[in-house]
């Protein structure tokens, strides 16, 4: 139980990191107006101008950011939890809820809204996946030991022979 809160919390820290990095990223490549304060009330109104008129990249950018900071909150989640597919969907709910307050807040097209509230699952499932860790293959079959039929003996059997290599006959 300690290790799925611990991991949900590094989860979460992740998330908004990465959601807050991709975000930064999208407004050097996108910039606002210059004096727009998005948490003055004041500029409210030129905000969601500001949002109605920006390219479509940008809002793609917006999106990828929440649907990367659920896959690296939830492979974060997801590699220290004990149950990992938990954790994962649990920082993709954080994500959704953001989204959701967001949605609230300020009106954004519709694709945005639809992927926004579609992506985070899935990417948070496929990265809890990945987190997962996997066996590594055997390269070589080891040779199994087994009774022989026609002695009773118990051989180390070779992988060709059906049988094992004693002198009696059947």
């Amino acid at each position: 139980m300690l290790r799925t809160i611990l991991g949900l919390i590094a989860g979460v820290i992740a998330m908004f990191g990465v959601i807050m990095g991709t975000e930064y990223l999208g407004h050097q490549l996108y910039p606002p107006p210059p004096g727009l304060d998005p948490m003055n009330p004041a500029h409210e109104q030129a905000f969601m101008q500001f949002i109605a008129t920006m390219p479509v990249g940008a809002k793609a950018i917006l999106v990828a950011a929440w649907t990367l900071g659920a896959f690296a909150g939830g492979f974060i989640a997801a590699k220290i939890a004990q149950h990992p597919r938990v954790a994962a969907v649990i920082v993709a709910l954080v994500v959704m809820s953001g989204v959701v307050m967001m949605l609230i807040k300020i009106q954004h097209p519709s694709w945005v809204s639809a992927l926004g509230l579609l992506l985070p699952i899935p990417a948070a499932l496929f990265a809890a996946r990945l987190a997962k860790p996997r066996a590594i293959p055997k390269l070589i079959e080891p040779i199994r030991a087994a009774s022989c039929l026609r002695c009773t003996a118990s051989q180390t059997l070779s992988r060709r022979a059906s049988h094992c290599r004693c002198r009696r006959s059947a």
